[in-house]
């Protein structure tokens, strides 16, 4: 794979550079700010491009946007100190959201998913908006959970997640590639998604596209079977007529 680097820092460059080649890959070309980091994408049409955020006269996330709109952009990973910027990050189609000092293994699984993606690609993906400055209208769901992990920041499809489950001030949310926590309310996430989860008790909300069939316990009550995983979540009395209402549309 063809790799592009852009840090304004040069020891990071150089042990990105260290990583990439260890890893069996070419770094085609070095860039300080995203002005360079442009051009060398234009001139050598990588495969993918490491890119800092914070940096003089044009920072990442306005490069990436750039890069984003070309006809055959670079798969794009963020590496960065800097956590508060990946929801920013991930609208301009990130692959990946890294945090410095980034484990080999890490940028490994980063780069393992990232592929170039064409124009067509790239049109037919959920957009939320490619101005960073625009407002998200609030009556449009996110495509995308945004989570904090040991790899640093992973994006979730909506459509990969089973179910949210609250347990005290988190949220897990347990997907297709295993589970994650968020720092949401369950409340915000079923306003958000009523139309795709269902709430099934105070603490839980399930995918209806996910939703296999209920199951009567010995003791009267019921719980749910997804798809694809074994766990079975507890139904409150509460929730059962509207669950069952649901089902039946479905």
């Amino acid at each position: 794979m063809d790799i592009v680097i852009c840090d304004d820092e040069a020891l990071a460059r150089e042990r990105l550079v260290r990583m990439v080649t260890q890893l069996g890959h070419c770094v085609v070309a070095q860039a300080n700010n995203g002005k360079q980091a442009i051009a060398a994408v234009e001139k050598f049409r990588p495969d993918a491009i490491l890119l800092d955020i914070r940096m003089p006269e044009m920072n990442g996330l306005d490069c990436a946007v750039q890069l984003s709109q070309l006809d055959t952009p670079p798969a794009i990973v963020f590496c960065t100190a800097f956590d508060q910027y990946a929801i920013d990050a991930f609208k301009t189609h990130a692959m990946a959201y890294l945090l410095k000092p980034i484990p080999l293994d890490d940028l490994q699984h980063a780069l393992h998913k990232a592929t170039r993606l064409n124009q067509a690609q790239l049109q037919a993906l959920p957009l939320q908006s490619r101005d960073l400055n625009s407002t998200v209208s609030q009556n449009t769901a996110r495509q995308n959970i945004v989570a904090r992990t040991h790899r640093g920041v992973e994006l979730i499809p909506i459509e990969d997640i089973y179910y949210f489950f609250a347990d005290q001030k988190y949220v897990t949310v347990r997907h297709k590639h295993g589970q994650v926590l968020i720092d949401e309310t369950l409340k915000e996430l079923e306003n958000e998604f009523t139309a795709d989860f269902i709430r099934i008790h105070r603490n839980a909300l399930i995918s209806l596209k996910h939703l296999e069939g209920l199951e009567m316990l010995a003791n009267g009550q019921y719980q749910v079977r997804c798809r694809e995983i074994d766990e079975k979540l507890l139904i409150s009395r509460r929730h059962l007529p509207h669950i069952k209402e649901r089902m039946q549309k479905l």
